[in-house]
């Protein structure tokens, strides 16, 4: 029971902090909440464990630079929030969107054109941050509430994300389990296409009932983005050259890299009168007003004024140095990561997991849930995929039960459910990008919400589960290998 003392502080610190500081608790309530967390780990691990400092510190260290690619992603993403709304790319999705899409449609549409983009190019992130943006100024205009629409974006991102062959989260799970990756996804299709279809249900009948009075807004939004930008479907051929380089799998820093740098040079090019008013009251002159006016677009905040209010609230945008509390706020879960497993306690938590297992759908509940419990304790779905692979290898081989059984329940557990904890990496960069809390589009994500308990469904039905004739009892009494389930080298 030791092992739970650092996680019943942090639930505490946590509720305290959400009762006084409300939204603001990711400003630096969280942050704080976590490195205090980490201290009592480490101080259990250091009395009760008799640890050594010099593990300690090692763990917490790797912990930390193993997060420095997300780091990198998220400025990079936060550049392209500022040149892509500057160039006129979102404010021209937002445009014609707007004059395509009907309140009644919008919600099941915009969870499909998610699903469509994230399917082809494996990136949810990339796809809330393009494609998810523009689709949100449109549900703004159209009435829709921000808890909405970003969950139709975030459940269809998911889903194509989980089933693209071009997913690192996909790669990854069958990967580790030693799954052929189609047979992964082909097998994750019997939990994530009905999960999807009663998605896309209740999102279709939200909006045929829904009440939504933005039709005004819809006009004010079309003309303020009109007199304010450069409309031209010309610009999105760089949303179009982004896809087209993600589809040929070139590294995921170098297409947002590039399309940043591209969108940059188009905001000079064609939205020169923003630029300036971007730079206005610098005192620079001439060409130099340009050039401070595109580099404040990447990494500074920038208030554009369109005459409407609320769009202008819609094409204000924070660049890089709006990603730091983000930033900071993933560096702090990782050293709380680090501590857990450098003190053993996220390894002693797991073996209660095991032990919970009596059966087909008990053993997929216990590996989903791990996968949902290390998202919320090690921050991070890629780590859950793998501890939770790790964990249960052995005791799925032992049953007699296909690897193509956990990955999926990797990934039915451990993917979709990322973006719901307020700390994790997806949770914190989603609500950063779309600048919506994490809590306020949780309950409106239904696909990442419905996805464990359509996953243990199926296998209490025993759809599609085969074992091998392996005695149930004799693998359970076996048991499972602590030393071997979870080790340092397999992570």
């Amino acid at each position: 029971m030791v092992a739970f003392i650092p996680f019943i502080v942090l639930i505490a610190l946590l509720v305290c902090c959400i009762s006084v500081f409300g939204n603001a608790t990711l400003d630096g309530a969280s942050q704080v909440s976590l490195i205090i967390a980490s201290g009592v780990s480490v101080l259990v691990g250091w009395c009760y464990k008799r640890l050594s400092w010099d593990n300690l510190d090692k763990e917490m260290t790797k912990k930390v630079a193993s997060c420095t690619p997300s780091i990198i992603i998220l400025l990079l993403i936060g550049a392209i929030s500022g040149t892509w709304m500057v160039s006129g790319i979102v404010p021209t999705m937002i445009y014609y969107g707007l004059q395509i899409l009907s309140p009644q449609w919008f919600l099941v549409s915009t969870c499909l054109i998610c699903a469509l983009v994230s399917l082809l190019i494996g990136s949810s992130w990339t796809t809330i941050a393009t494609v998810g943006v523009a689709l949100l100024g449109i549900g703004k205009a159209l009435g829709f509430s921000d808890g909405w629409t970003a969950g139709a974006i975030i459940s269809g991102a998911y889903f194509g994300d989980k089933l693209s062959p071009l997913s690192d989260t996909t790669v990854l799970a069958s990967s580790v389990v030693g799954t052929p990756l189609f047979t992964h996804i082909k097998y994750m299709m019997q939990t994530t296409v009905p999960t999807f279809v009663i998605t896309l249900i209740i999102f279709f009948i939200t909006g045929m009932v829904m009440n939504v009075s933005g039709d005004g807004d819809v006009q004010l939004f079309v003309n303020g983005l009109s007199h304010t930008f450069v409309i031209s479907p010309w610009l999105l051929l760089v949303p179009l050259a982004m896809g087209i380089m993600i589809m040929r799998r070139w590294p995921s820093l170098v297409v947002l890299f590039l399309a940043a740098l591209v969108a940059g040079i188009v905001a000079v090019v064609v939205q020169p009168d923003r630029i300036r008013e971007i730079a206005s009251g610098s005192g620079a002159q001439g060409m130099l007003v340009l050039y401070e006016g595109a580099f404040r677009t990447c990494y500074d905040s920038t208030a554009l004024s369109t005459g409407v209010e609320a769009l202008d609230k819609l094409v204000a945008t924070r660049g890089m140095a709006g990603m730091m509390p983000t930033i900071w706020l993933i560096i702090s879960a990782q050293v709380f990561a680090g501590a857990l497993t450098a003190t053993g306690q996220l390894h002693d938590i797991m073996r209660y997991f095991q032990r919970l297992v009596k059966g087909t759908a008990s053993l997929v509940a216990s590996s989903v849930g791990s996968a949902i419990f290390l998202n919320v304790t090690s921050a991070d779905q890629f780590l859950s995929i793998i501890l939770t692979s790790s964990m249960f290898k052995d005791l799925y081989a032992k049953m007699g039960y296909e690897p193509r059984l956990l990955s999926r329940s990797c990934e039915d557990g451990g993917t979709v459910t990322s973006v719901l904890v307020p700390w994790n990496t997806c949770g914190l960069t989603q609500s950063t990008v779309l600048g919506v809390a994490t809590l306020t589009y949780l309950p409106y994500c239904f696909f990442n919400l419905l996805m464990p308990f359509v996953s243990i469904t199926v296998a209490t039905i025993g759809w599609g589960i085969r074992r091998t004739v392996v005695s149930a009892s004799s693998a359970l009494s076996s048991g499972p290998k602590p030393s071997a389930d979870f080790s340092e080298n397999q992570i």
